[in-house]
C-alpha cells in the first residue's frame, strides 16, 4: 500500500448521505484538516454561473477550473471558496449550482483539472486529512488507509437536505434522483463504492451513531497502518 507522507480518510457516498457532518467532526475528533471535494465543483459551477458559461462548454471551463480568479482554501468548519477576492461559500450550496455542478463533473479534461488541487491538500496538511466527496477514495486518493462510503435510503436523504435548505420535499427528491444518476453513470469518476471501502447504510443510525462507527473504523485502520510501517 502506498504511503502518504500524511494520512489520509476519505468518507464518499451520494448527496445528504451524512458525508460531511461526519467528516468534519472526525476531523476535528483526529486534529486533522477536512476538506469537502465537492467544493470545488460547486465552486466552479458558481463562477461558470457568474460568466455566463455553459455545461457542456469543456475547454472554456477546463481553463477556468484554474483560473487564479477564485479558489478553495479550508478551515475548520467549512471548506470555502472565494471568488475575486470575496468568500462566495454560502451561494455555492443552492439547486440550480448543485444541478450544474452534476452536469460540469462529468466532463474528463474539468476533473483532472481540479484533480492536483484536491491531491495537494494533503501535502499541505501538517497531520492528516479527511476528504469527503464522490470519488475520494476510488480517485482522488485511491490508496487511502481507510476508505470509507456512506448511503441512506432517497427519501431520508431528500427530506435532510429540504429541512437543511428550506427546500420542498418533493421537488428535492426529484431533483436528488436525478443527481444520483448523473453521477453514477458519468463516464468520469462515477460515483461508486471504492475498492476496499468499508459501507455503512445511515438510514437507521443516528448523526452520533455513524460518527462513533467511523471514527472506531478510523482508530483500528491508523493502528493497523501504524504496525505495518514499523
Amino acid at each position: 500500500m502506498k504511503r502518504y507522507e500524511h494520512p489520509v480518510i476519505t468518507i464518499d457516498g451520494p448527496s445528504a448521505s451524512g458525508k460531511s457532518s461526519v467528516s468534519r467532526e472526525l476531523a476535528r475528533r483526529l486534529g486533522w484538516r477536512w476538506v469537502s471535494t465537492g467544493a470545488f465543483y460547486r465552486g466552479l459551477a458558481y463562477v461558470a454561473f457568474e460568466k455566463g458559461i455553459a455545461s457542456d462548454q469543456e475547454e472554456v471551463l477546463t481553463a477556468l477550473a484554474v483560473s487564479p480568479e477564485w479558489k478553495v482554501e479550508l478551515s475548520a468548519e467549512k471548506t470555502m471558496v472565494l471568488y475575486q477576492g470575496k468568500e462566495v461559500t454560502d451561494a455555492i450550496f443552492s439547486e440550480e449550482v448543485g444541478e450544474k455542478a452534476s452536469k460540469i463533473s462529468q466532463l474528463k479534461k474539468v476533473r483532472q483539472a481540479l484533480l492536483q488541487a484536491q491531491r495537494s491538500l494533503a501535502e499541505a496538511s501538517e497531520e492528516g486529512l479527511v476528504a469527503e466527496g464522490r470519488d475520494c477514495g476510488s480517485v482522488v486518493f485511491p490508496d487511502a488507509p481507510l476508505k470509507v462510503y456512506l448511503t441512506a435510503n432517497q427519501e431520508l436523504r431528500a427530506k435532510r437536505r429540504a429541512e437543511e435548505q428550506g427546500l420542498d420535499p418533493e421537488i428535492t427528491h426529484a431533483s436528488q434522483i436525478q443527481r444520483d444518476s448523473q453521477d453514477s453513470s458519468r463516464k468520469a469518476a462515477p460515483l461508486t463504492i471504492p475498492e476496499g471501502a468499508r459501507v455503512l447504510d445511515t438510514t437507521p443510525l443516528s448523526l452520533d451513531e455513524v460518527i462513533e462507527i467511523v471514527y472506531d473504523w478510523a482508530e483500528e485502520a491508523l493502528l493497523t497502518s501504524s504496525h505495518d510501517a514499523l
